[in-house]
């Protein structure tokens, strides 16, 4: 196996087991994702089609299927009419807040870890180091700004 096939097989791990997080919450990936991209602050769609890497039509689907839920909700941008901003609803926040936040990446960083068991711990710091290095550089921290 070569350093891509690594690479490919550790992201099915990682997402493996924030699905199954997500599960356990009645949430899918994606909309654990997009309620933590807007529990905070309102985004903009197409800084969240951009930033999730989806179109904006499978956005759309997924916000319409969240927003059922009573989880997030649409509106236009109070400066230009034509953007539209998503939000999460106080429905939302309380799961974001009480489950996503605490509960899910609590768990995660709990459950993640058993991905890289078999290293010792001075590997597991590098791990660490370079994930996060990796994620700053690419700018989807969840401090990243619309």
């Amino acid at each position: 196996m070569d350093y891509g096939d690594k690479l490919f097989w550790l992201s099915v791990l990682i997402q493996r087991r924030y699905a199954q997080i997500g599960a356990e919450y009645d949430l899918t990936s994606l909309q654990a994702t997009l309620l933590c991209a807007v529990k905070d602050e309102p985004r903009q769609m197409a800084y969240l089609a951009a930033s999730l890497g989806m179109t904006k039509n499978a956005l759309s689907q997924l916000v319409d299927r969240t927003e059922r839920r009573h989880l997030v909700s649409r509106a236009s941008s109070e400066q230009d009419r034509r953007v539209i901003m998503l939000s999460v609803t106080p429905t939302g926040k309380v799961l974001a807040e009480a489950v996503f936040a605490e509960a899910v990446f609590a768990e995660t960083t709990k459950r993640l870890p058993d991905v890289a068991e078999n290293l010792d711990a001075d590997d597991q710091r590098d791990l660490e180091r370079l994930a996060t290095a990796i994620v700053d550089a690419a700018g989807v921290s969840a401090s990243t700004s619309s």
